[in-house]
């Protein structure tokens, strides 16, 4: 006798749920794994680690000031944009930058950074403005990711693979 199948809904985490949160999670564990131990060298990171760490949370804090553009020029799309932006933000400070200041606009530091003005008029457009800034940045962090030690080599690679599942979660529907 067969079993009646159940009238529950499905159970356990979606897909997009997953892809959202695994890469954050990757990054806090890359974030803690290893090297602030007793057993580490004692001069500690070289200036090459410092700077690509610095370089890599300014990228950050870019990325997080590209989402605050997009979101005040399309605010219909702040709801979807701030668990990515929340996320970049994370990065940043796991990189040791990042103070979690909401950068406006008009007082963006790099000229890198898109002004409201820059952003595009249309929504699809300027969701693929911010997977394309995300893919960038993600190969970029993957190619640098070669040349370091240990534990910045993870965070890198981490932070590399939540930068792609925000690009696809950025284009997911929009074609």
């Amino acid at each position: 006798m067969p079993f009646p199948s159940s009238p529950r809904a499905r159970s356990g985490p979606r897909r997009r749920s997953l892809l959202a949160v695994g890469p954050a999670a990757l990054a806090l564990v890359g974030c803690t794994a290893g090297g602030e131990g007793p057993g580490d060298p004692e001069d500690g990171p070289s200036a090459a680690d410092r700077r690509a760490r610095a370089r890599a949370a300014r990228d950050s804090e870019g990325l997080v000031e590209r989402y605050d553009a997009v979101i005040a020029a399309h605010p219909g799309l702040a709801e979807r944009l701030r668990p990515l932006r929340a996320e970049a933000a994370a990065h940043a400070q796991a990189f040791g930058g990042g103070t979690g200041r909401k950068a406006s606009p008009s007082a963006s530091s790099s000229s890198a950074s898109p002004s409201a003005a820059t952003v595009p008029g249309d929504e699809k457009e300027a969701l693929i403005s911010l997977a394309v800034a995300e893919r960038e940045l993600a190969d970029r962090r993957a190619k640098a990711l070669l040349g370091m030690p240990g534990e910045l080599a993870r965070l890198l690679a981490s932070v590399a693979a939540a930068g792609a599942a925000h690009m696809y979660l950025l284009t997911e529907g929009a074609a």
